[in-house]
């Protein structure tokens, strides 16, 4: 499964993914107060009419260039997180084997998505595992920056209109079995822009009993995805909000609602 924009069910797992996770539209640096070439002048003119300049269009802001280092800084460390939990030793590393399949195509970009290593369209990503034990709870965390906000909210569109279209799938993992996969958009927490949020749970099969929830939400140009498997309910509404105040805190970026 996917390192980011996707579950790492082997890993305890999104989509990063991901994904994960956004109103995405760039913020205004400006200040509200008109200028004073805006601003209606009260003194009478001798002229009937004065002709206005055109104003000078106003470029959008750019967002940074991350790199894979600063997203590393932006994740979880054991300092913003309660005892017990430690990260995984091999955090980071690529080749997950658990694989989503699925013969109805309206699931074919669910599956896409769950099965990538990054966020479609990412410029630079970070990703660490977490676990509080053997058992459990074991989370994901992964940042993918997109370039900007607003690929970040066609971004968070796209994996919303992939969950509400795919019922069902099939997990393989290899050395533990196959599993058909029910597919179900919950609530989001309300942190970041644009969040979205899916649980993916096994019905039947020898991984039956297996349930896992992913957020994916926005901080201005970076996808924030947390998934957890295992844990309290709580769990996965207090992880995403640490994630998210990390992200922001870290990258100097505007989260928004």
């Amino acid at each position: 499964m996917s390192r980011h924009f996707g579950l790492s069910i082997v890993a305890a797992t999104t989509l990063t993914l991901l994904v994960a996770s956004c109103s995405g539209e760039p913020q205004s640096s400006g200040s509200s107060s008109p200028s004073p070439s805006t601003t209606a002048s009260v003194t009478p003119s001798s002229t009937a009419s004065t002709p206005t300049s055109n104003p000078t269009p106003t470029k959008p802001p750019v967002a940074p260039q991350r790199t894979a280092a600063q997203l590393t800084k932006a994740l979880l460390a054991l300092d913003d997180l309660p005892a017990g939990i430690s990260i995984d030793p091999d955090s980071g590393d690529e080749g997950d084997d658990a694989k989503m399949s699925s013969k109805d195509p309206k699931c074919a970009k669910l599956v896409a998505y769950s099965n990538a290593d990054t966020a479609p369209g990412s410029k630079a990503s970070a990703f660490r595992s977490y676990s509080a034990s053997e058992q459990g709870p074991f989370i994901d965390e992964g940042l993918d920056a997109m370039g900007s906000p607003a690929a970040v909210q066609a971004l968070q569109n796209s994996f919303r209109q992939a969950i509400r279209a795919c019922r069902g799938m099939t997990l393989t993992i290899p050395g533990e079995g196959r599993s058909p996969i029910t597919v179900r958009e919950v609530s989001a927490p309300k942190v970041g822009s644009t969040p979205a949020a899916v649980r993916y749970s096994a019905s039947s099969g020898p991984l039956e009993g297996l349930e896992v929830t992913m957020v994916t939400t926005g901080v201005q140009d970076v996808v924030v995805s947390v998934t957890v498997m295992g844990g309290a309910p709580g769990d996965i509404e207090f992880l995403t909000k640490a994630a998210v105040d990390k992200a922001t805190k870290t990258l100097g970026a505007t989260s928004g609602t």
